[in-house]
């Protein structure tokens, strides 16, 4: 019997002004699907231009330029429309979504949405359920005493995944979908029994936990700071913040 995690797969990923949620934009976006393991892989690309400058560290990440985005790129709201029916319709499809780090792309397309639609991520759903599986989460959970980083760069290297063009949205969405791949297989005892559904929710609550320890990491380190323990999207920030 072949496991959902050898079956349809769909993956997200945004480039970025920057890394925070609540004010930086979206500047690319990739939707990719694969219906079976080394099957074709279909892409979808968004280019933006968000209306603001971006940050040359931003610039130096994924090599987008204001000069490029602002010759090439689409204005925001259209984009932002387009890119939530998208994950919308794959969702509705039953299709396991793919996100590396999801309270970071997630929460950023649910604040544009707000921004230049006046709408969010939820009201696009419409009732229909994202199964999110988030290689970082599952890699953290299963394999939390390995020592080093865990980007995806460190997690591709880790599980012997081709990253081609790192910090092109494309590329590392494609990366994160044959990840997550190599992180069940690899640890198919523990999760073969689990249905998306299942591992969705289990994912939040192990987000929760890898929160909560990380927030006792800088209390001990001397240097407090919250972590949001929210997955795998972020709540509003009251108005008055």
């Amino acid at each position: 019997m072949m496991h959902w995690f050898e079956g349809p797969l769909a993956a997200f990923d945004t480039e970025t002004t920057g890394v925070d949620v609540e004010q930086d934009r979206i500047v690319s976006a990739a939707l990719v699907a694969q219906d079976t393991a080394g099957g074709r892989v279909r892409v979808t690309r968004w280019l933006v231009n968000p209306g603001v400058p971006v940050p040359p560290g931003a610039t130096e990440v994924h090599g987008l330029t204001d000069d490029h985005l602002q010759r090439n790129g689409r204005w925001p709201a259209p984009v932002m429309d387009e890119i939530a029916r998208a994950l919308a319709e794959s969702c509705a499809t039953g299709r396991p979504l793919v996100v590396m780090n999801a309270p970071f792309d997630l929460t950023l397309l649910d604040r544009e949405l707000k921004r230049h639609r006046a709408s969010s991520l939820a009201r696009y759903l419409d009732g229909v359920p994202m199964r999110v599986v988030d290689p970082r989460v599952l890699d953290k959970h299963l394999d939390r005493y390995r020592k080093g980083r865990r980007t995806l760069t460190d997690l591709c290297a880790s599980y012997e995944v081709v990253l081609d063009g790192a910090h092109d949205a494309a590329a590392d969405a494609t990366a994160s979908l044959e990840l997550v791949r190599a992180v069940c297989r690899r640890f198919s005892t523990r999760l073969e029994r689990l249905s998306p559904a299942e591992l969705h929710a289990l994912q939040a609550t192990w987000h929760a936990a890898q929160a909560r320890g990380l927030e006792a990491w800088f209390a001990k380190s001397g240097t407090p700071e919250t972590v949001d323990p929210a997955w795998p999207l972020r709540p509003e920030l009251p108005a008055a913040a």
